[in-house]
C-alpha cells in the first residue's frame, strides 16, 4: 500500500515539474486597454488584447495610433504603453517571499512610463528598459522613455 502511494505521488511529482517546465512564466497582467491592441507570442497569430489578459515572458504588446495599455507586472510595477508603440516583455522573475527578482523590458518603438514595483524598491540595479541605442538603469520610481520611429 506504501509502496503504491510513493508511486502515485511521484508520478504526479513528474507531471507537475514537466508542466511547469513547458509553461511560459507568467509577467503581469493588462488593463485599461484604449484602441487597438495586440498581444504577439511567440509564433502565434497576433491576439487582440482585453483587459485582464495575462501576459507572458517574451510577449510583445503592440498598440496602434491612440490606442494605449497598461500593464501591472508580478512585482507591482506599472507599466503605460502609448500611442504607436512595441514592447517586449523579456525578463520578468519575482519571488514574492524574498522580494527579489529582475525586469527587463524591451521598447522597439513608442512611449513607456513605467512606476516601480518591489523589485525596485529592493534592488534598482536589478530593473532596465532597452531601446534600440541605449539602456536605461533605473534610479528612481516613475519615468517615461521614448523611442522615435
Amino acid at each position: 500500500m506504501l509502496k503504491h502511494i510513493i508511486l502515485c505521488w511521484l508520478t504526479c511529482l513528474s507531471w507537475t515539474l514537466a508542466q511547469a517546465e513547458s509553461t511560459p512564466s507568467f509577467a503581469g497582467t493588462l488593463k485599461d486597454i484604449i484602441g487597438t491592441v495586440q498581444v504577439v507570442r511567440g509564433e502565434q497569430a497576433p491576439m487582440v488584447a482585453k483587459s485582464g489578459m495575462k501576459v507572458l515572458i517574451n510577449d510583445e504588446i503592440l498598440t496602434g495610433k491612440d490606442a494605449s495599455v497598461g500593464v501591472v507586472l508580478v512585482d507591482g510595477t506599472r507599466l503605460s504603453i502609448g500611442a504607436n508603440s512595441q514592447t517586449r516583455m523579456s525578463e520578468v522573475a519575482f519571488n514574492g517571499t524574498t522580494q527579489e527578482g529582475n525586469i527587463l523590458i524591451k521598447l522597439y518603438r513608442g512611449t513607456l512610463r513605467m512606476i516601480t514595483g518591489l523589485i525596485a524598491a529592493n534592488n534598482p540595479q536589478a530593473v532596465k528598459v532597452v531601446t534600440p541605442t541605449s539602456v536605461v538603469g533605473i534610479r528612481g520610481t516613475d519615468f517615461i522613455v521614448q523611442v522615435a520611429e
